[in-house]
């Protein structure tokens, strides 16, 4: 299975997942020729396992997170458009406008659904709109999508334990929002239980997380309120050890992650900076001119 994150963060969010032949977009909150570009170079690329002679431009269907536009986005218009299917919870159905109905499938939060050879199982989180993790397998590998939570709800540990990939809500420092730029009232709505995580909330996840995970990928950070540097030395702190890659997710990528990937090994008496570093991931230069 591979996954490109196209973007990730207040300014729009959308991540591709592929394996044998299915392409499915979990959300779609970024510019249609930013994500028309960047569908086709991911599989001109490879990135998604197409045959580069043989690309295909569009996903098979597009599986919505939540109602909030910098998830929902374009959605509407490549149902509409490209008469693209449209997945989303019961909420979210009732909440967003995601085009032409007959071409949208509500899914239960908490059952698995399947789309071709990907199956997605869905679990709630608490945000201040209905929005759900996703879990994806493809049979073979399994990844995780974790964002837009104000809290580590109970069992969201055992649903995504096990998983290759997590990519993880590392949204803002605490310092740093309270320091910020920000009103009261919105500092005090990231804050909430119904909010955004936190680099320490995070990490608390993280510390407690089972081994099996090689690749963690650090999502939806606050370009205000946070910086890569102080997201990934907290996070890599309690990865301290473990044979994980750690990256953090720049607003606009792609960052394509293998989930086959084999665990990196750092090397006998590495220091301690050195341990958890990634690979130098993949990242298509697609965003000059756009």
């Amino acid at each position: 299975m591979k996954i490109t994150i196209i973007a990730s963060g207040s300014g729009g969010n959308a991540t591709l997942f592929a394996s044998r032949g299915t392409r499915v977009l979990v959300d779609a909150g970024v510019g249609p020729r930013v994500l028309d570009h960047c569908l086709s170079a991911a599989a001109a690329d490879g990135a998604d396992g197409a045959d580069g002679a043989n690309v295909r431009l569009l996903p098979d269907a597009i599986v919505i997170t939540h109602a909030h536009a910098d998830h929902v986005g374009v959605a509407a218009r490549y149902n509409k458009k490209h008469k693209i299917p449209i997945y989303a919870s019961e909420a979210t159905v009732r909440a967003a406008e995601l085009g032409d109905p007959a071409r949208v499938r509500p899914f239960s939060s908490r059952e698995p659904f399947a789309i071709g050879a990907l199956t997605f199982s869905p679990r709630p989180l608490p945000h201040d709109a209905a929005q759900v993790a996703l879990v994806v397998d493809d049979g073979a590998r399994r990844a995780a999508l974790v964002t837009d939570l104000g809290e580590v709800p109970p069992g969201l540990l055992e649903h995504v334990a096990g998983c290759d990939v997590l990519m993880l809500e590392s949204n803002y420092d605490a310092g740093l929002l309270e320091a910020g730029p920000y009103p009261q009232h919105l500092k005090r709505r990231i804050r909430s239980a119904r909010g955004h995580l936190s680099n320490a909330q995070a990490c608390e996840l993280l510390a407690a997380l089972p081994g099996g995970t090689h690749t963690v990928a650090l999502m939806h950070l606050s370009e205000v309120n946070n910086r890569p540097e102080l997201a990934l030395d907290a996070a890599r702190d309690v990865l301290l050890g473990r044979r994980t890659r750690l990256v953090a997710a720049p607003p606009r990528g792609p960052l394509v992650l293998d989930a086959a990937a084999a665990p990196p090994a750092p090397p006998p008496g590495a220091p301690r900076s050195s341990l958890g570093q990634p690979a130098p991931p993949r990242q298509l230069g697609l965003f000059s001119g756009i």
